[in-house]
């Protein structure tokens, strides 16, 4: 198959004709092999081709999570042709509906953890959908609730031994994921094959997957670290193996009951086993490689995990979602990587294949080596930009001065390196942070502080600081009076766990910087002093 032609789904497929019978994927002491897998998916792709509406969007939503439908799912999207949209059961519901409307799915995969939040969710979704739900035997009284769409269930699924594959545009969508969005709206990230087909292929190669390896998966699907745990694992006929929540608690034990050999997670993961005394050292002699990505990466977590793992290669990932999971990444060498490390983090390293790099200043002007600015980069796995917004996308994709590309804004602080030197990560340059891994705007949280608490200015402080970013988040709210307790419920129904506010503050007036701002750094200190007196 030309290069030009693969798609994401072009890996698994030649996988489950040359290793139908290994395993593909193990969940909850059941296994599924490839030639399982490709049967499941190949069945959803049918049932949904046979009642999809007429004009529908290239887009299948997967509202499940961890479970055998979820990943069939996935999988059954890609051979529509389609690119699938994952939807978290874990998130509120009115933030899942608006992801769904945004997208403007018209077919929709559910699982049980999804079935449960179904009637919340649907709630003025005005579109008609098609709903499979292929772990439901009877889904009659949905429908004589919500008689405008189409339910789906057990008894509904086709035979998917006559799916064929069919041609798939390089260009096309192979996932939407949303990610946190400043004004309060979600953006929705358009990756399409030819973004994610160089990543695969550079991840294989690197790391040398066989069939005999096996990934975890800590990930959820609507973060994009996991699509790593899919397709890399998938490509060349390894074993995914996803956690039950109870292994999720227990990481340790996780990677030595699963046999796990290619490890990958945030490093507030690696940060936790610590805590729990889970990096003994040689205690996973069975790992190959032990890839971290999301945030900073503390030096010391990665001495331990050394340790911890002693034939393991250990390196760090970086990537906003824009570029393709990760876009640049950095080997660990114990003798001398200290010594490259600032601020106790580790580097993000070099580019990946193709991709290029420009550190740039305030004007989008290159900056002399050695000094700091924002980090461009362009290259195959520079995304398509934003759904439906037109807007967002040309101020975060952009042709820099002297330059005819177009490169994507990461807004993060990087030093331009010397010759031999590996980029090293200061931080953001404006209010986005990073909480348990996951990408969060600050702005989002306040937009929803101000409309539940009807004030003008409303501040979220990422508190404690962690060296990942923050390990949680504390409000501030312009008001004299106000029944906080409330208006953090109110909150928090409407933002998915990792943004809660772990507390709400009253501030007659806030503290201004020289432009006439709110001084973040001064509500920051605050909070210090708070946490130095107590």
């Amino acid at each position: 198959m030309p290069h030009d032609a693969r798609s994401l789904r072009s890996g698994f497929l030649q996988s489950a004709a040359r290793n139908g019978d290994r395993p593909a994927l193990q969940l909850d002491g059941l296994v599924l092999s490839y030639r399982e897998l490709r049967a499941r998916a190949a069945s959803f792709a049918q049932t949904l081709q046979q009642h999809a509406p007429a004009g529908e969007p290239a887009l299948t939503a997967v509202f499940a999570h961890r479970s055998i439908t979820a990943y069939a799912g996935v999988l059954g999207g890609l051979f529509r042709g389609h690119g699938y949209v994952p939807l978290n059961p874990g998130f509120p519901t009115d933030r899942t509906r608006g992801m769904l409307i945004r997208s403007e799915c018209q077919s929709l995969i559910v699982d049980a953890h999804g079935a449960a939040q179904l009637g919340e969710v649907l709630q003025g979704v005005e579109r008609p959908l098609v709903l499979l739900l292929p772990d439901h035997d009877d889904v009659s009284e949905l429908t004589s609730v919500w008689p405008q769409h189409r339910f789906l269930g057990k008894a509904d699924l086709v035979d998917g031994s006559a799916w064929t594959e069919g041609p798939v545009d390089p260009s096309g969508i192979a996932y939407l994921l949303f990610t946190s969005g400043s004004t309060g709206q979600p953006k929705g990230v358009m990756v399409a094959h030819r973004n994610a087909v160089p990543y695969v292929d550079a991840m294989v190669e690197r790391y040398g997957v066989t069939e005999h390896d096996r990934f975890s998966q800590t990930f959820d699907l609507t973060f994009d670290l996991s699509v790593h745990d899919m397709f890399v694992c998938w490509e060349r006929g390894a074993c995914l193996c996803a956690p039950t929540n109870g292994q999720k608690m227990f990481p340790g034990k996780y990677i030595t009951d699963c046999g796990i050999t290619m490890w990958f997670s945030v490093p507030s993961t690696a940060v936790l086993m610590n805590k729990l005394k889970m990096l003994k050292p040689g205690k996973y002699p069975g790992l190959r490689f032990s890839l971290f990505c999301g945030e900073a990466l503390p030096v010391e977590i990665v001495q331990k995990w050394a340790e911890a793992a002693p034939q393991s290669v250990i390196e760090n990932l970086y990537g906003p979602t824009e570029l393709t999971i990760a876009c640049t990444l950095y080997r660990w060498d114990n003798e001398t990587s200290p010594a490259q490390a600032e601020m106790g983090v580790v580097p993000i390293g070099e580019p990946y294949p193709g991709m290029k790099v420009l550190v740039a200043d305030e004007q989008l002007r290159e900056v002399p080596v050695g000094e700091p600015g924002e980090l461009l980069m362009t290259g195959p796995q520079l995304t398509l930009g934003y759904y439906k917004d037109a807007d967002r996308t040309a101020a975060a994709f952009v042709v820099p001065s002297g330059q005819s590309e177009v490169y994507y804004r990461t807004g993060d602080r990087v030093r331009r390196p010397l010759p031999g030197q590996p980029l090293v990560y200061f931080g953001r340059i404006d209010n986005q942070i990073k909480i348990q891994g996951y990408r969060v705007e600050l702005g989002e949280i306040e937009a929803v502080m101000r409309q539940e608490a009807g004030v003008d200015v409303a501040i979220a402080i990422g508190w404690p600081v962690s060296a990942s970013g923050a390990d949680g988040i504390v409000g501030f709210l312009g008001a004299d009076a106000a029944d906080v307790d409330a208006i953090r419920q109110r909150v928090i129904s409407r933002l998915p766990p990792y943004m809660h506010p772990s507390e709400l503050r009253l501030v007659s007036e806030f503290p201004l910087n020289a432009n006439g701002k709110v001084d973040r750094k001064a509500l920051l200190a605050s909070l210090s002093q708070s946490a130095a007196v107590a």
